[in-house]
């Protein structure tokens, strides 16, 4: 590492963990948005399984390309990496501020997820460039420090933005907020990335930014020009009412298409590097898997109908990447990343996945149950889970200065599996006794945290120093897949005893004994989330009790 680029390592740092911060904020931001972007696009409240796609097509962005976009970030700098996914976020979240058609709603979230779920492995893997691997915890612990503190500044800044203005504001400030973040990483790369570019290049993103303008100006479809006798023509579809079938709209997507033919030999080139038939594999098993489980109803079935085809297409997937994996001469995940520490770091990472979706799903839920809390007042009583978490991510990074990893990670995973085995035995009463809940879901709160860094250390240090970013990349896919397959199978079980103890009441109309069933519910998705977390204290266990010296062994 040279001297300038040591300078400028912790500004980088922080611009890059500001930009995971964002994309994590507009994770948890629908939550609140959801209903009013359903109205925008002309759904009604009644026909709420018709919004699904908004959440599952930014999971399905999110997790799907990952590994790729970590194969990127291991063969181009990283800041190049930072800097494009910035564009895809940036262009989505437009795409999501003007849409008033569901497709392109859902294909804009789709863009968001790619873009913010690329930031985070170029983050991570940014930091194994930058640091030692003796000195790494700290910042990793930043990195997933602020990506959790996202998740608790998304819903209140979202609610922030909803009393002043509309849910299209959220989409914008977005848009404005990463454009700031990519002049401030660009202005930090080295200076012969900020000379001056060829007459080739500047005409190329010229009618990129052409193209894309005049794509948004058919999605806005100003009224002063739409009902205008003569300017009015070009915003008339072709056939239906996209706004994208139009003259305009043909025009902009043509463009866009010129663009990308025209730029053909550059980005191909860096493809050609790539494993695409393994990033075809991995996103069409891991599609497969978000889909299947985003989309089932768990009050009917943990697999919908939708499953039923989609998992043997990603099981056939998954088996067809094996053995692509082995007779490939250059693979997607380069041999090394899934062996040694890393196939435990992956399998801890999942594990905290389920742990963390146990608390964010049915804390709020417990809390609607009793008769003290409104919606606010339930995301209130997360909150002291959901701050507590990038705490225990600063401390998680620091101690590995002088613990191991699995040192750092059993203890926490082991912290959060106590507290989710007390929650197991909550009642409607325990949510209302405000210092020993508090104590309990900070307790969790900070365990859950305490694993983050060393998860991630323990993955890079592991994986060559070629393959950073799809380690990295891995360790994050691990742990949205917790989440999406935990919360089915977990809600799934925890209905399954709530309608058995339906059955058994003598009176079913009776209120108070219908919220007891919904309380067993609950109780058991903690004492799921407890299991998970306990299972993960004795896989992180083998991580290593010791800090790792200065070559990477342990001590």
């Amino acid at each position: 590492m040279t001297a300038p680029e040591g300078a400028r390592r912790l500004p980088l740092l922080a611009a890059a963990s500001a930009a995971v911060a964002l994309a994590a904020a507009d994770t948890y931001v629908v939550v609140l948005a959801l209903t009013d972007m359903m109205a925008g696009v002309g759904i009604g409240i009644d026909a709420l399984q018709r919004a699904t796609p908004i959440i599952s097509g930014f999971l399905l962005g999110y997790i799907a390309v990952l590994p790729l976009i970590g194969r990127l970030s291991d063969l181009l700098d990283r800041r190049r990496v930072l800097l494009g996914c910035l564009l895809v976020f940036v262009v989505g979240s437009a795409v999501t501020a003007l849409a008033v058609e569901l497709p392109v709603l859902v294909g804009g979230r789709v863009l968001q997820g790619i873009g913010g779920g690329g930031l985070v492995p170029a983050t991570l893997a940014l930091v194994a460039d930058l640091w030692p691997v003796e000195r790494r915890g700290t910042p990793l612990g930043v990195v997933g420090a602020v990506q959790e503190l996202g998740s608790v500044l998304g819903p209140v800044l979202g609610a922030v933005v909803l009393a002043w203005s509309g849910w299209r504001a959220i989409f914008w400030l977005n848009v404005a907020a990463a454009l700031i973040l990519y002049a401030v990483i660009h202005l930090l790369g080295p200076r012969s990335a900020r000379r001056g570019v060829g007459l080739a290049a500047v005409g190329l993103g010229a009618l990129v930014v052409l193209g894309l303008g005049v794509t948004g100006l058919a999605l806005a479809a100003p009224e002063a020009l739409v009902t205008d006798v003569t300017l009015g023509a070009p915003f008339v579809p072709f056939a239906g009412t996209a706004r994208l079938l139009t003259p305009v709209g043909a025009v902009g997507l043509g463009l866009l298409l010129v663009a990308a033919v025209a730029s053909a030999p550059r980005w191909w080139a860096v493809l050609r590097r790539v494993d695409l038939v393994g990033a075809l594999l991995v996103a069409v098993a891991l599609g497969s898997l978000v889909l299947t489980f985003a989309s089932s109803d768990p009050e009917k079935e943990v697999v919908g109908p939708l499953g039923h085809g989609l998992l043997p297409v990603g099981g056939a997937a998954l088996l067809v990447l094996v053995w692509w994996h082995r007779r490939a001469a250059d693979p997607l995940v380069p041999r090394g990343v899934v062996g040694s520490r890393g196939l435990r770091a992956f399998t801890v990472s999942l594990l905290v996945g389920a742990a963390l979706v146990a608390v964010v799903v049915d804390v709020p839920l417990l809390a609607r149950l009793t008769d003290s809390y409104d919606a606010t007042g339930a995301a209130l009583v997360l909150v002291r889970f959901l701050v507590a978490v990038p705490v225990g991510a600063l401390l998680g990074g620091w101690s590995l200065r002088r613990l191991g990893d699995g040192a750092v990670a059993g203890a926490g995973l082991l912290l959060a599996g106590g507290g989710l085995l007390v929650m197991s035995g909550w009642t409607l009463a325990s949510v209302g006794q405000t210092v020993p809940a508090t104590v309990v879901l900070v307790v969790v709160g900070l365990g859950t945290g305490l694993a983050l860094a060393p998860v991630n250390n323990a993955a890079l240090a592991d994986s060559p120093p070629g393959a950073h970013g799809v380690a990295s990349a891995l360790v994050v896919v691990a742990r949205m897949v917790g989440m999406v397959v935990g919360l089915a199978l977990l809600t799934s079980v925890g209905l399954s005893r709530y309608y058995d103890a339906v059955r058994r009441l003598p009176d079913p109309l009776d209120t108070d004994a219908l919220i007891g069933a919904g309380v067993v519910q609950v109780q058991t998705v903690f004492l799921g989330g407890a299991i998970a977390a306990l299972l993960g204290a004795a896989v992180a266990a083998s991580l290593g009790l010791r800090r790792a010296r200065p070559d990477g062994r342990l001590r």
